[in-house]
């Protein structure tokens, strides 16, 4: 490890000395206004702190003022530096956050609060099972990155964590490692998605110091020679290479690094080597225009070095499952030491660092690709580009507001678990994402230690403790959108599976008495065998098949035929005699014969379009002028809001006897939550009924997440219709279905 260097005297200088020390330094690289806000920046720490000393024996002013010079050695704004100086202080003493916007605006004071916020987060352990470990240790990261509104409260949470592990050598042993195994899972990960590749490395090598000493000192006496040199090594090869490439004509790029300790031990670990066989202790990358410059750049480093046989790996032309697409290949380089050389294009760099083939997405186990969450991290880290080209601080966060808004939140359980919802989520939500009996049982909620409503809005960073009563049960009122309880589709479905097991009781109990009534109105005395007629639809039990018929899934009158059918001895039906075919009748055309006017004959008739009655609605009939009788639903507007003098040529009219096979057009109206495979489960649920859909018009509504479909179909007679509404009703998802006007 490289000696950290500090621009602050010896530990045994008072705090006063020390941050007037650290302050002189300052000279150079900040203005005379930014270095005032600074020094008052300190003064308050002081005021606030005085000599309270933390875990590692160091006094608080000491552990934040390391914390401030490591972001001043990145070249952090001051606003960063003032930051880091008063994290921990709000609430102490007089300084409230409108306090702190009052002295140093309102930007710090946000990243004080944020500060703050993680600060209490950071020191409550988690109680995770070992399963669920790796993906806690995921979502607390982008729980981290969630609750910083300014990538810059990160970029303090690192530092601090950096000199955190600079400073717990002399600790005991078992509170160094539990430091060190959350640097490893939390921070160093961090630090590798934000690009901070010094932080990073620091942070690994540090962990892995504590965490396996002996490894840790065996790998770097193997290495033999100090990071210097190795450095310098780098930076010859470099050099070598970008003269041989400019003399062919290439332009290309070329950068390097010696790899560091933890990198080198975790290559052996994975695989099963020792030192001797890995060969990218030093290793250069090479950036060129064209695929045609890579496999040239490629020649020309084999024709400076002897290639290492079997190190040699083209993922342009096979690219790895993430696409990631690169050149391989390692040398014996300079002074006969293996060299590893990645060639690639531009593209394939940005594409590996900030697309889908970044080392984060693929080495840290844990969720699939996520593209709102990676386009945050990206953002990140332009900030940081933007930043070290001098950019201002607040222009770059004003852009990054008004082109992202994050899509998911992060909360906590009293545990300290990070559950992931969806932004808006409610109370509700979060407690069936913990479990569905703790929703079915919710009666309040507690957020952040008061009680809240249940349609309350989470955020980022709270933690949520859900109030249950044993004997408690959801309520419908959960279902409306317009409420605004739920907004996750896997919480609704659970209140909607609760009731439909509710419901199942009753439903069973009214198709045994349905089914029974038919039987006797049919003259079938035969006791009905459910548990053979069940599997003909679809049901596993013949209870199920009684609840359907309860539900109004099942007409009771086609199971109770297959009751009296005559069967074979194994309860099969027995075959009949096919009945002689005759010729069906022909559909009658429009109003002929369907619709008797009282008191007089062979009248034209004809249906209404902008109602659309079905045999048996009640009806009325109007009396048009060259066009007969228009037949309308008496509950129609058209007919309802007729002016005066018209309502005279309205005419009594009623149903006359239908063919069997008439059918007629209505339009149903269906409001359900939104989802895949929504108009599908709907299509079925028409040709099962033998429905014929003449039009479909559907519109979603992204607000509130819900779909709203309007159907013209072609129904029967108004129990066809009734039934086919009855199914709608029972499907998943769907919240209202009725006739439309």
């Amino acid at each position: 490890m490289v000696k950290p260097v500090y621009n602050l005297p010896e530990q045994d200088t008072g705090d006063d000395d020390a941050i007037r020390h650290w302050l002189d330094n300052l000279v150079p690289n900040y203005a005379l206004e930014d270095r005032k806000l600074i020094a008052g920046a300190c003064a308050a720490l002081t005021r606030c702190r005085g000599d309270r000393r933390i875990e590692t024996g160091e006094t608080h002013v000491r552990h934040v003022l390391s914390t401030a010079d490591i972001l001043a050695q990145l070249r952090m704004d001051h606003e960063t530096l003032i930051a880091a100086l008063l994290n921990g202080c709000l609430g102490l003493g007089d300084l409230t956050e409108a306090q702190l916007a009052d002295r140093f605006g309102p930007g710090i004071a946000r990243m004080i609060g944020d500060l703050a916020r993680i600060g209490q987060i950071a020191n409550v352990e988690a109680i995770i099972a070992a399963k669920d470990q790796e993906q806690h240790e995921e979502n607390l990261r982008r729980l981290l990155l969630g609750i910083a509104e300014d990538v810059r409260v990160v970029l303090v949470v690192l530092a601090e964590r950096l000199h955190l592990m600079r400073a717990i050598k002399n600790l005991e042993r078992e509170q160094r490692a539990r430091i060190s195994r959350d640097t490893q899972r939390i921070y160093a990960p961090l630090a590798n998605r934000l690009g901070m590749w010094q932080v990073k490395w620091e942070l690994e090598d540090l962990a892995l110091r504590y965490l396996e000493p002996q490894a840790y000192q065996r790998v770097a006496r193997a290495i033999d020679e100090r990071r210097e040199e190795r450095q310098r090594y780098i930076k010859d090869v470099i050099a070598t290479l970008q003269r041989t490439f400019a003399e062919a004509g290439i332009k290309a790029e070329v950068t390097g690094r010696a790899k560091h300790i933890y990198s080198i031990w975790r290559k052996m670990q994975r695989k099963g080597v020792d030192l001797s066989q890995i060969f990218d202790l030093r290793a250069v990358r090479v950036l060129v225009d064209t695929v045609a410059d890579c496999y040239a750049a490629l020649g020309l480093a084999h024709g400076l070095w002897r290639h290492i046989p079997k190190e040699f790996d083209d993922y342009i032309a096979s690219p790895k499952g993430n696409l990631y697409q690169s050149l391989h290949t390692a040398v014996i380089g300079p002074g006969d030491k293996p060299l590893e050389i990645q060639i690639r294009t531009h593209g394939m760099h940005g594409h590996a660092e900030l697309g889908v083939a970044a080392h984060w997405a693929y080495k840290e186990a844990g969720k699939g690709p996520d593209a709102e969450f990676q386009r945050r991290i990206n953002w990140m880290r332009s900030f940081l580009e933007l930043k070290s080209e001098g950019e201002d601080a607040t222009d770059i966060l004003e852009r990054f507001k008004a082109e992202f808004e994050p899509a998911q939140i992060y909360v906590l359980t009293p545990h300290a678990k990070v559950i992931e919802l969806p932004k808006g989520a409610t109370p509700l939500d979060f407690a069936y994402e913990v479990h569905s009996q703790i929703g079915h049982r919710c009666r309040g909620a507690r957020v952040n230690g008061r009680i809240v409503p249940l349609s309350y809005r989470l955020n980022s960073g709270e933690t949520v403790e859900i109030l249950t009563q044993k004997n408690a049960a959801p309520s419908r009122d959960w279902l409306s959108p317009h409420q605004g309880y739920l907004i996750t589709a896997r919480a609704r479905n659970r209140v909607r599976q609760w009731f439909k097991q509710q419901d199942h009781d009753l439903h069973w109990q009214a198709g045994r008495a349905a089914l029974d009534r038919e039987l006797v109105r049919l003259g079938i005395s035969e006791k009905p065998q459910l548990e053979q007629l069940a599997p003909r639809y679809n049901f596993k039990r013949g209870e199920d098949l009684l609840a359907a018929i309860g539900r109004g899934d099942l007409s009771v009158g086609v199971v109770a035929r297959q009751v009296g059918e005559p069967r074979t001895p194994d309860g099969r039906p027995e075959a009949r005699e096919p009945e002689p075919r005759t010729k069906a009748p022909s559909k009658p055309k429009p109003g002929a014969g369907e619709v008797v006017v009282e008191g007089v004959d062979d009248l034209l008739t004809q249906i209404a379009h902008c109602c659309k009655p079905v045999p048996y609605d009640a009806i009325v009939g109007f009396v048009t002028r060259g066009r007969g009788i228009t037949v309308h639903r008496r509950d129609c507007p058209n007919v309802r809001h007729l002016p005066e003098g018209e309502a005279a040529r309205l005419l009594r009219v009623r149903w006359a006897d239908q063919p069997a096979d008439a059918a007629y057009p209505v339009d149903l109206l269906v409001i359900a939550a939104d989802r895949k495979g929504l108009l599908r489960d709907i299509s079925s649920i028409f040709a099962d009924a033998d429905v014929d859909v003449l039009g479909v018009n559907s519109h979603s509504e992204r607000t509130t997440d819900t779909a709203a479909m309007r159907f013209t179909v072609e129904v029967r007679d108004k129990a066809h219709l009734d039934l086919v509404l009855a199914k709608l009703a029972q499907t998943p998802d769907v919240l209202e279905v009725r006739r439309a006007s």
